[in-house]
């Protein structure tokens, strides 16, 4: 890091903070150097005074279809100026230290710019995705005691700012809604009005006397919900930079990155896949919000984008429409960062070899997960593909530095014993300086570590390599089929049937049987003009050796597979959809 990013004062001393992690543990972690004594916001201002008049943060191309307002791109000093205007207009409007605010707002300059603002009045904030309604956005109120909104007026066809008014008769303690872009809404405070002096003034004497360190909780993220309520998920600046410093040290990144970041800033995804990546490495960030591929591919283009990041799903689909990846300039793509899906290998190859675009794997959790196959680490493109880095295994280095402060265990679900065998399968848990403190109290019904104070991850994987240095991502504990016994993974399933050419989308999920106990259904978006049937799923799979237990008994044709806004699977609505019982009516 740059000699400009100076230490932030320590102190016992809490004003309106709450400390995500216990003190010895914050002094320990800085002792052992697992933690830097900075905070984001010394990192942001190093690059305001190092790098002032270069360009940082650019909006959306398609903001104007989106929120109705004009695009722009903002200097590292503009950036700043924004920070303080906004940070301003929150203090006249009573938000202080320790304060939560729910951030409701689409991939922008804006968001960005509102976390800054935020932390530097020692605020936190609070991100939803902004495909949340009143019944989510109502939960995450009342159960973090928000008591404000920062949103959009209208979002496409959307009046977010009415939305977001009636969350004050829905939830105590919300008083304040702003809003940015045009407002449709007077009761809400406009972030476009022009600060006074006197209200700079203000707020930055007020931000002068605040006491700050490194384990104040600055974002309260939320679980993907795909298999119950999402759980809050509070973080610091000294864990969140951890994250951050895993994934930049994979993607390289550094003054001269462009990074388009596609996902919703909202959790482990878009925060430590994108946004840390670029407040570390210095570069310009580019926004993009919904995903839309022919504005992706020209914004990668337009702003000679070096890093991204694309669902497994995109990468396959490029490659097989050579007419759409032929009419935007990709030569400035370097690295791109993939997961949430399986990866094919063939995939990742043909990218790296005819292309020159490496593909990292990333696997990540809000909770603190933080694994990056590297180039460096696993140069060989089809085993990167499969494979993460086990940061456990004895004897090996890492190109990321968190690597060795981070222990990894893998421990059998049925019987608590420790996995050591390559080829074994068992739940990851791990300690490390990217792990959070713990569940928001009342989101969750019990303790996330083991006895030993490992994070018990509630993903499977199995120990690959000669000497177990891999780890492969097997599926989610409560996602595992057991087939009279017998266990089937649906992401192993998932990731073979995406290399059938007449599969867009697949999603694997279990169905009740009353002998087995469970049976495999495969549910299939079919490809453009491709006619999909059991059998020539079940014989794909076949070719490629699968147990015959594992292969689908059913299928089911639909139009699209139900993800969270950060492309996960939500087999929930699936399985409610296709197997729940009728329900009766009088």
């Amino acid at each position: 890091m740059p000699e400009m990013f100076m230490p932030t004062s320590f102190s016992d001393e809490r004003g309106g903070a709450i400390l995500c992690h216990p003190e010895d543990k914050i002094r320990d972690y800085v002792e052992r150097g697992w933690w830097r004594e900075t905070t984001l916001l010394d990192a942001f201002d190093g690059w305001v005074r190092g790098r002032p008049h270069e360009d940082a943060l650019s909006d959306p191309a398609n903001l104007p279809a989106l929120i109705g307002a004009e695009p722009e791109t903002l200097t590292w000093a503009e950036l700043h100026d924004r920070v303080d205007e906004i940070a301003a207009h929150l203090y006249a409007n009573g938000i202080r230290q320790g304060d939560v605010v729910l951030v409701l707002l689409p991939n922008t300059v804006s968001l960005v710019a509102t976390y800054l603002a935020l932390w530097r009045l020692g605020a936190v904030a609070t991100p939803a995705p902004v495909a949340y309604r009143l019944h989510e956005l109502s939960n995450i109120c009342a159960a973090t005691g928000a008591v404000a909104v920062v949103t959009v007026g209208t979002l496409q066809d959307r009046d977010l700012a009415a939305e977001s008014l009636s969350l004050r008769e829905k939830v105590a303690g919300v008083e304040t809604v702003f809003t940015f872009g045009p407002a449709t809404e007077s009761r809400a405070v406009s972030m476009n009005v022009p600060v006074t002096a006197e209200m700079l003034a203000r707020s930055r004497r007020y931000i002068d006397g605040l006491l700050v360190t490194i384990g104040d909780r600055i974002t309260i993220c939320w679980t993907s919900g795909t298999e119950a309520a999402p759980k809050g998920v509070p973080r610091c600046h000294a864990d969140w930079l951890a994250s951050g410093q895993a994934a930049q040290d994979g993607l390289e990144t550094d003054e001269a990155s462009v990074i388009l970041n596609p996902f919703p800033m909202v959790n482990m995804a878009g925060f430590a896949g994108a946004f840390l990546p670029w407040l570390l490495g210095g570069g310009h960030l580019v926004q993009h919000q919904p995903l839309d591929l022919p504005v992706f591919l020209a914004q990668i283009a337009r702003h000679r984008v070096t890093h991204t990041a694309m669902p497994p799903a995109i990468l396959t689909m490029l490659l097989q429409r050579e007419e759409l990846r032929a009419s935007v300039d990709l030569s400035s793509l370097q690295r791109v960062g993939s997961g949430g899906a399986p990866l094919p290998p063939a995939v990742v190859r043909r990218w790296q070899e005819e292309f020159g675009i490496e593909v990292l794997n990333f696997f990540g959790s809000n909770e603190g997960v933080c694994l990056l196959g590297a180039p460096a680490d696993i140069p060989d493109p089809t085993v990167r593909a499969r494979h993460l880095p086990n940061y456990g295994a004895q004897g090996k280095q890492w190109a990321t530095r968190v690597a060795g402060m981070t222990s990894v265990r893998l421990v059998d679900p049925v019987s608590g014993a420790d996995v050591h065998a390559v080829g074994e399968r068992g739940e990851l848990r791990l300690q490390g300086p990217t792990v959070f403190g713990g569940y928001l109290e009342g989101t969750a019904t019990s303790s996330p570590f083991d006895e030993q104070g490992f994070l018990c991850s509630g993903d499977v994987f199995e120990l690959g390599g000669e000497s177990g240095e891999y780890l492969e991502f097997v599926d989610r504990i409560k996602e595992i089929i057991i087939r009279g016994g017998m266990n089937i993974a649906p992401a192993e399933i998932e990731g073979l049937l995406f290399e059938h050419p007449g599969v867009a989308d697949v999603a694997v999920v279990g169905y009740p049987d009353e002998v087995l106990g469970e049976k495999c259904c495969a549910v299939v978006v079919p490809a453009a003009e491709a006619e999909i049937c059991l059998d020539d799923l079940v014989e794909h799979l076949r070719s490629r050796q699968v147990a015959s237990f594992k292969l689908p008994e059913r299928l089911e044709i639909v139009a699209t597979i139900p993800r969270n806004p950060v492309g996960k699977i939500v087999r929930r609505d699936i399985r409610e959809a296709l197997f729940a019982p009728p329900v009766e009516t009088a």
